[in-house]
């Protein structure tokens, strides 16, 4: 039981998993912040790509 409480400790102390996770966090809201942006674009575009292929299709 002793080793136990020895290997529960040492992981306590390891700080390699607390960056691993801050990584995740930093890229989970990267990932966030680019889908908010392309649904905020989304109409913004279309409209500019309707626009474009009406002049194109139009002589």
């Amino acid at each position: 039981m002793h080793s136990l409480i020895a290997v529960a400790k040492e992981f306590a102390r390891d700080e390699d998993g607390i960056t691993a996770i801050e990584y995740g966090l930093i890229a989970a809201t990267m990932v966030a912040a680019v889908v908010a942006a392309f649904g905020l674009l989304t109409p913004a575009l279309s409209d500019a790509f309707k626009a474009i292929g009406d002049k194109i299709k139009s002589p």
